[in-house]
């Protein structure tokens, strides 16, 4: 009977996973892909606090090394559902059946993707999904942003402020995001609208050098010469197979305060997958060290 099961080897899993062991519980972590999660793809971390410069896969092994070194256990095993049988939960993997004591859900959530050709061989090669993240790699130079949403909005306004020029390319001609906001990057001379349009090719070899754009109106084409993609038209949660144990808000993210508690007693929230409003790389970590405290709590 483990004290407690984390599902995600992201870095708020591990993070999680951390904690839970130096308070001298069992846990057992289930991944089912790569540890690490989306940092593994960052080619380099300038914003963690305390590390001045790592690559995303370093930063990661280390992690992952640490929570192993300190007793925790890795199991590369896809989680198909839980089990709540109040005080004791059984975690069902694609290999086999492990109870529990209490589970922490730390999987993360995917980028959605452009789905255009080459789009996953340039990443870190020019195509970022985090201006937060990779933004500042960009300065004086000309970039991208392809969205509408407040995340693509917040994008451009951030990476205006220090990029030479900034294209906000989007498939409507109005914004799903807050319109201060618009009227924020309509006042920025640097901040150029691309309307009506779609990414239908990137361009350059090793590293991205611009794209091809389709107007969907005219079905015109052109190219821009840019150094930099930020693709924000939102992310991915994959919590559908816990939505029995927790409560799903309408994108699919596990409705959950800053205490990282869900509706069920003893299933806890960590990292991406929770309703938040900031999700990088730190507050990752901070989810991961309070779900495992407030597991520590429940098990006493």
């Amino acid at each position: 009977m483990t004290d407690i099961i984390i599902v995600g080897a992201g870095t708020a899993g591990l993070s999680a996973a951390i904690y839970g062991v130096r308070a001298a519980k069992s846990v057992l972590v289930f991944e089912s892909e790569v540890y690490g999660g989306q940092i593994v793809n960052t080619p380099e971390i300038e914003n963690y606090p305390g590390i001045k410069n790592i690559s995303g896969y370093e930063f990661a092994t280390n992690l992952y090394e640490q929570a192993t070194e300190l007793g925790a256990q890795v199991k590369f095993e896809k989680v198909i559902k839980i089990e709540d049988r109040g005080a004791e939960k059984t975690v069902v993997t694609d290999q086999g059946s492990y109870p529990c004591k209490s589970v922490i859900l730390a999987t993360g959530a995917k980028n959605r993707p452009l789905g255009v050709e080459r789009e996953t061989e340039l990443v870190g090669a020019g195509i970022s999904y985090c201006a937060t993240c990779d933004g500042a790699f960009f300065r004086g130079k000309d970039v991208a942003v392809n969205g509408g949403g407040n995340t693509a909005l917040e994008d451009a306004i951030y990476l205006s402020n220090f990029c030479n020029k900034v294209y906000l390319i989007h498939r409507r001609d109005a914004f799903r995001g807050e319109e201060k906001l618009v009227q924020a990057l309509k006042n920025k001379e640097n901040v150029v609208f691309v309307l009506n349009s779609t990414i239908k090719e990137l361009l350059g070899e090793d590293r991205l050098s611009g794209v091809i754009v389709q107007d969907k109106i005219t079905g015109e084409e052109k190219e821009i010469a840019i150094n930099g993609l930020f693709v924000a038209i939102g992310q991915i949660p994959e919590n559908s197979a816990f939505e029995a144990q927790v409560e799903l808000d309408e994108k699919g993210y596990i409705s959950a305060p800053e205490s990282c508690k869900t509706k069920s007693a003893g299933i806890f929230v960590a990292g991406d997958c929770r309703t938040k409003n900031v999700r990088q790389l730190a507050t990752a970590a901070s989810d991961g060290a309070i779900a495992a405290l407030a597991a520590c709590e429940y098990l006493v």
